[in-house]
């Protein structure tokens, strides 16, 4: 297999500017993708877009918040009207909200993180569905977490925004998959040494998980290769 497998792709991940995000951006650089970076802090998609350019590849930043109005819109306008297809549509971006009893939510931080994790993530199907098509295989990943499968307590505003994740972005996959080469995978990163796992686990040795490398480095296997719809895997390392 060529060490560029992804040559000529058009590829666009979301929450780009650190962690797993930063790492496929990374990863789908160096195998030859155009990768188009959002998330909302500007500096840390330079970053990332040096790193690809180090790395021989090319990359373009879109800094913005997803959650924002017409933000995904406008991306994918912007989009279109350069490069008329998307081939790779990686769904990283999320909030991990507060971690604490069901009974005793904030409902404006519940209708925050699930504008986020769950209505913004339709938005971005919505609007690059059209180009997904046009691409001669269009990939969709989505970054998921075993809590949208495993209820655990404490964890329910965010595992019930990835479980409505999950089904949305499956839900699409049974849409399209005889009509469109689209395909749809769901990936468990599972623990890995990020901020947001920090956040959740502040007494943890970091250096006892994987780096988001590893997971970076699977997906862009996965997607140099074939997968069934609606694909589901879970990153152990």
């Amino acid at each position: 297999m060529t060490d560029r497998p992804l040559a000529d792709k058009i590829a666009l991940v979301t929450g780009a500017s650190r962690g797993i995000g930063a790492a496929t951006a990374i990863a789908l650089g160096k195998a030859g993708a155009h990768v188009i970076l959002t998330a909302r802090t500007a500096g840390g998609l330079e970053a990332v877009e040096e790193a690809i350019h180090d790395a021989g590849g090319t990359a373009t930043i879109a800094p913005m918040d997803l959650a924002e109005g017409d933000s995904v819109a406008r991306l994918a306008a912007a989009i279109e009207e350069r490069w008329n297809r998307l081939d790779i549509l990686v769904l990283n971006a999320a909030s991990l909200g507060s971690l604490g009893a069901v009974n005793a939510f904030d409902p404006k931080e519940l209708a925050q993180v699930l504008t986020l994790n769950v209505s913004a993530q339709a938005a971005l199907i919505g609007s690059f569905d059209a180009m997904l098509r046009k691409s001669v295989a269009g990939r969709v990943i989505g970054l998921t977490s075993s809590v949208a499968r495993d209820p655990r307590a404490y964890w329910g505003m965010y595992g019930a925004s990835k479980a409505a994740f999950e089904n949305l972005l499956l839900s699409y996959g049974k849409e399209v998959e005889n009509i469109a080469a689209v395909r749809v995978a769901v990936i468990d990163p599972g623990a890995t040494r990020t901020k947001m796992r920090a956040r959740a686990f502040p007494g943890e040795d970091p250096n006892t998980l994987k780096t988001p490398e590893v997971v970076a480095d699977r997906i862009a296997a996965l997607l140099a290769g074939e997968f069934e719809p609606g694909h589901f895997e879970r990153v152990e390392g």
